[in-house]
């Protein structure tokens, strides 16, 4: 299924007008400098192609010939050079193994064009037999054009094209074109034949090895591979050295999905990182969700434009709303694959396929049980999986998000599931470990539970909130009247104590939401001591309120399970962001005088 939709994909993308996607036997690839040659493969200039962005040369893509993996990676051998293209150290022999690497360029050229009919390879083939007979010559072109210093910093991608034919690059010739088609269907010849899995055809040449996919998260620096085999448990009786028939899919069709999921592991609007998982998505036809906006936009961080998240979440809610949703549109399919590094393999995450008329309710489900208060205006009001997985995270690093977090949170977003409780237990224990209930921390805690309360409620409707985006003065839950507590007799503390370093949070606050029953009589000591420093007003509005906090609470609990203490976090963050919202007798300064 998953390679079968890929195909499809490929072949859409191939049947649009100006598509980005390579044909069969091509690769896109940045370019930064042409040789120029005469016919008698005399250069005369070395133009460059690159632009500086950041401080950064980058080159320009240009479609190039794929012969194998070098095309995406170069292995340490020094003898798989591109055809008619490559780093300079392959084209011009310069740098370490130079030499070598140029003799495999030169025989490159001569398997794949035996013969050379085309004027612009044989050019090439003069240049390069001039550089063999005096390596000195590279050097001293790369300084006749002033191109010595970006040399040296780093190895650049150069072609060819010849003096004659404008902007036409040799490997762009209709001859060297042609020349090139027909060797790569003279490969298919010998090749093992058999039935394709992914199309159904039959006695179709089939791949050999499939191309290299790069572009997923923590993978091997060379490519990974979705399907291989290298050790003889993986291989079916009887297939022994020739695994093309374990798992046979045809050279057409693994061209097309390799090369479909290339292009969108290096699509920023078709791929987000979730965690370890790199995430992408398209759609069998058109749609406003995948034009406009992707699903990038609702899970990724755009640096270039922060706003865009807000503004596809807005487009989302108000055609759900207004039942805007184009009809056209409701049944387009989406597909959803999260892959993820397995030592030099690509295991697949999670694969998902739903018309956008269930994904967009889902979607937009999730961004409503995120939605809390906020602590300050800068907070995102609608906050990406990046950074509310960087908020659980130990030292805020994604290296330390747990395994498997990130996927099984995705899927269950997109299916419209109950949150893993994975997520519970990060977000708690990064509250405890750290004393503070962010106002990310609280979004995600805010999100479980009403999840879970949906989950074990299967009559209430998909849109009801157990807890709420403010503080909720009707919620009876003995967790979340403690967390209240606790932020209630923070707040006391705080104002009895002017400018305190540290209050009861960061001491009491993991024992407090852990084994109540052990901290609060405790703190409520401590209170009545505080109290005494206020003026009376200010002490009666405390009293009164604890006591509010307290009316449904029969007994201190002894221990809180990990809900409750999930329960325990959202009512103390929402406590404590009510008092920053009021302006009333408790946030002015109320020390007795002396």
């Amino acid at each position: 299924m998953i390679l079968q939709e890929l195909v499809r994909f490929y072949e859409r993308q191939r049947n649009l007008q100006d598509s980005d996607i390579a044909p069969p036997g091509w690769i896109r690839r940045p370019l930064d400098y042409i040789i120029v040659l005469r016919d008698d493969g005399q250069c005369v200039d070395l133009q460059p192609l690159f632009t500086v962005e950041n401080g950064k040369r980058v080159g320009r893509p240009e479609l190039l010939p794929s012969i194998g993996k070098q095309a995406l990676k170069h292995t340490n051998s020094g003898k798989d050079a591109n055809l008619l293209w490559d780093n300079a150290s392959f084209v011009l022999g310069v740098g370490n193994r130079g030499a070598m690497k140029l003799e495999s360029f030169i025989q490159t050229i001569n398997h794949w064009f035996p013969g050379a009919t085309d004027v612009g390879v044989r050019a090439v083939g003069l240049f390069l037999r001039s550089l063999q007979t005096d390596p000195a010559k590279a050097n001293a072109l790369i300084e006749r054009f002033s191109a010595t210093a970006d040399f040296d910093d780093r190895d650049p991608v150069l072609a060819f094209r010849l003096a004659s034919d404008g902007p036409i690059n040799v490997h762009e010739r209709e001859t060297a074109r042609r020349d090139y088609a027909a060797q790569t269907a003279a490969l298919l010849v010998d090749a093992v034949r058999g039935r394709c899995l992914v199309t159904g055809a039959t006695d179709v040449p089939l791949a050999l090895n499939e191309t290299v996919l790069k572009g997923v998260w923590n993978s091997q620096p060379a490519g990974a591979n979705l399907v291989s085999f290298n050790a003889a448990a993986f291989i079916s009786y009887g297939k022994l050295g020739r695994t093309e028939e374990i798992a046979p899919v045809g050279s057409s069709a693994s061209a097309a999905y390799s090369t479909s999921l290339n292009f969108l592991l290096a699509s920023p609007r078709n791929r987000v990182q979730v965690g370890d998982a790199s995430t992408v998505f398209w759609a069998d036809s058109p749609s406003r969700f995948d034009g406009e906006f992707t699903l990038a936009d609702f899970f990724g961080e755009n640096k270039d434009d922060p706003g865009r998240g807000v503004r596809a979440v807005q487009a989302l809610f108000e055609a759900l709303k207004g039942g805007q949703l184009p009809v056209a549109e409701r049944d387009v399919q989406f597909f959803v694959l999260g892959l993820a590094p397995n030592a030099a393999r690509i295991s697949v995450r999670f694969w998902l396929r739903a018309p956008l008329s269930e994904l967009a309710p889902r979607i937009a489900q999730h961004f409503d049980d995120l939605r809390i208060v906020r602590c300050y205006d800068s907070d995102p009001v609608t906050p990406s999986l990046f950074r509310l997985l960087r908020d659980l995270a130990l030292q805020r690093k994604l290296d330390n998000v747990p395994p498997r977090l990130a996927g099984e949170w995705m899927r269950a977003i997109l299916e419209g599931l109950p949150y893993p409780a994975l997520l519970l237990n990060a977000a708690v224990i990064r509250c405890k470990a750290e004393q503070d209930v962010t106002y990310l921390r609280a979004a995600v805690l805010k999100a479980w539970l009403n999840r879970d309360h949906r989950r074990q409620h299967r009559h209430l409707p998909a849109t009801y909130s157990h807890f709420k985006e403010t503080l909720d003065m009707q919620q009876t839950d003995v967790a979340y009247r403690l967390g209240r507590l606790f932020a209630v007799l923070e707040r006391i503390q705080q104002q009895a104590m002017p400018g305190i370093n540290a209050t009861i949070r960061d001491r009491y606050y993991g024992a407090a939401s852990t084994t109540p029953v052990a901290v609060f009589t405790t703190l409520l000591r401590l209170k009545n001591a505080h109290l005494k420093k206020l003026a009376d007003g200010p002490a009666a509005y405390f009293e009164r309120l604890i006591g509010e906090v307290l009316e449904p609470v029969t007994d201190f609990p002894r221990q809180l399970t990990l809900p409750d203490q999930g329960r325990f976090a959202l009512g103390y963050y929402h406590q404590r962001q009510a008092f920053f919202a009021r302006k009333d007798a408790a946030d002015t300064p109320t020390t007795k005088e002396e």
